[in-house]
């Protein structure tokens, strides 16, 4: 039976609590502050009335994976200092519909997308924070780009105008061995560092966007300074 929305409330409170608990213990254990890392939710098939509960008790940054579900809850969310972002794979047809919207998207993984970000961008006089999705596992089946690319990939779209290159992005394979997981997100932190340190003009990696539900706080430990939590803040997804 589907709970109520006081039900689901309640059950968001408690897990919202915990979920902040580990990510203060995992900052800490990285040698990192708790507001040095951002809780984003993951808030697909959720409905409003429970995000906007979740924003109304201090929830601040929002991801939406799939652009029709984000238009049809749009004008019904609590936007009043709360942060939109899109995190999910993204079709050029579609940015329209994003761009003005959303302050950041996840998830740029060719040379077209960005392309696209850009000309909207500039055309409405706009600035675009964009994540570069990196395909840490190279797994067929999942976007990204190639480790092996990805300084090449990020020379050739920053400079895009109305394209702000803000940091990385990854889904590293799923996996139950904790040791090789971590070996992913340690390679995800390297890139990121090395490309930090590479001083690229309209490059700034300030955002290093890895660990979802089921694996946050290692991703902390090994170096994320945003972790998209869903199922976990809001309950199994139906």
């Amino acid at each position: 039976m589907e709970k109520s929305f006081d039900e689901r409330f309640k059950a968001f409170d408690q897990n919202y609590f915990e979920i902040t608990e580990k990510i203060a213990r995992a900052a800490e254990r990285s040698g990192r502050r708790p507001e040095d890392i951002t809780l984003l939710a993951a808030t697909k098939t959720v409905p409003v009335e429970v995000i906007n509960h979740a924003v109304s008790k201090g929830l601040k940054h929002l991801g939406e994976n799939r652009v029709q579900e984000f238009l049809d809850k749009y004008d019904r969310l609590d936007k009043d200092g709360c942060d939109l972002q899109f995190i999910g794979q993204l079709q050029t047809n579609k940015v329209k519909y994003l761009v003005g919207k959303v302050s950041c998207i996840q998830s740029v993984d060719s040379v077209k997308l960005a392309g696209e970000i850009s000309r909207l961008c500039a055309r409405d006089g706009l600035t675009m924070d964009v994540l570069v999705e990196v395909n840490i596992g190279r797994e067929e089946n999942k976007g990204g780009v190639a480790p092996e690319r990805l300084v090449e990939f990020i020379d050739e779209i920053r400079v895009l105008p109305g394209l702000h290159v803000s940091g990385l992005m990854a889904i590293p394979p799923i996996c139950g061995d904790k040791k090789i997981l971590c070996r992913y997100f340690a390679g995800m932190e390297k890139y990121y560092v090395d490309i930090r340190g590479k001083s690229m003009d309209n490059v700034d990696m300030v955002c290093l966007s890895m660990g979802m539900s089921s694996d946050f706080p290692e991703a902390i430990e090994c170096g994320a300074t945003m972790v998209r939590v869903g199922s976990s803040l809001f309950g199994a997804r139906p």
